[in-house]
């Protein structure tokens, strides 16, 4: 026996890919656990670098992560298609390149907001809200990096892929619920209050 992942019994290669997972897992971890630690200690400046034309930080923010959140839910259909939860027949091809690009796309939209998140404002602990906001946002990041490394596995389990896609889509949508909606719901004159 050569001593490769293949050689083994399929318990043993089960084990391994359940510890690779943990492993990828404790990463992501560390990265939303270093996102909220530098929003906690870096101290707030309240400024914009960009807003990319649009008139406010806030708008700039809102408007970009629910873009961010429809690249989401487009990513979601398509692995529903991909997986065969939606749809008869097997997907078309595009679908996975759909999928790959709604991907990336919501990761490159969300990235102005959370940097501009972290070092404009911080992580914010002054209401229930903010706190589940800044949360979310840091478990984004983190749970994205985990379901990157799963990808590169073929040892992973394969209800890990899903669930990881699952709960980064959720991630983001409770970061734009705690955010965007209250906001656009209460006016420009609420936030930050």
């Amino acid at each position: 026996m050569n001593g490769s992942v293949s050689s083994g019994r399929p318990d043993q290669i089960g084990q391994r890919g359940t510890r690779l997972l943990i492993v990828f897992v404790l990463i992501g971890a560390v990265v939303s656990l270093s996102l909220g630690v530098y929003g906690r200690v870096h101290p707030p400046t309240g400024r914009a670098i960009t807003t990319f034309g649009l008139p406010s930080l806030i708008g700039m923010k809102v408007t970009l992560s629910t873009v961010a959140l429809g690249l989401g839910s487009l990513q979601v259909i398509t692995a529903l298609r991909m997986y065969g939860r939606i749809g008869h027949g097997p997907p078309r091809p595009a679908t996975a390149t759909l999928h790959r690009i709604c991907g990336v796309s919501a990761v490159v939209v969300s990235a102005p907001v959370a940097f501009h998140c972290l070092w404009s404002l911080g992580f914010g602990a002054y209401s229930t809200r903010v706190v589940v906001h800044s949360v979310m946002g840091c478990l984004f990041y983190g749970i994205f990096v985990t379901k990157m490394l799963t990808l590169r596995s073929r040892r992973i389990p394969g209800w890990a892929l899903p669930w990881l896609g699952g709960l980064l889509f959720t991630a983001l949508a409770v970061a734009w619920f705690t955010s965007s909606v209250w906001f656009l719901t209460r006016g420009s004159t609420a936030y930050g209050s």
